[in-house]
């Protein structure tokens, strides 16, 4: 059973905490549970009626859009990664343009911005990495 409310904790991690929500989550995980139940009644193992309870549950998306929620609520955080990717690239490319311009107004006879350039261009690339990852878990 702890198999089945960590996959249930999963599923509505997306979800605002809410007085709903607690409703919602109490009665499938009470559903599920009576479902593991006759299962395991009808002879099947713990682990075989635990699986075969969550691919016959599927995904929450559904239950989503009758909660009455708000849309953007489910993509909160994939558009703040989103933003903080932006964000990132456009610091980065206006640090990294200050640093050109202090290199070749103070001492253009020495090349000395791609140092610091590469190192800035870090702060993006972690950006993408973090989005990337938020669209995965997104997909599991």
């Amino acid at each position: 059973m702890k198999r089945l409310n960590m996959y249930l904790d999963k599923l509505f991690e997306d979800l605002p905490s809410s007085e709903q929500t607690v409703k919602v989550k109490e009665e499938i995980t009470r559903d599920l549970e009576e479902k593991v139940a006759d299962l395991i009644e009808e002879g099947k193992t713990e682990e075989d009626a635990v699986n075969k309870v969550i691919v016959e549950f599927g995904d929450i998306e559904e239950i989503k859009r009758e909660m009455d929620l708000p849309q953007n609520t489910f993509n909160r955080k994939r558009e703040l990664a989103r933003i903080n990717f932006s964000f990132s690239i456009w610091g980065s490319a206006l640090i990294i343009a200050l640093v050109v311009f202090i290199n070749f107004y103070y001492t253009p006879h020495i090349i000395w911005f791609i140092y610091p350039a590469f190192a800035i261009s870090w702060w993006p690339l972690s950006m993408f990495y973090h989005l990337r990852r938020k669209r995965l878990e997104k997909e599991l």
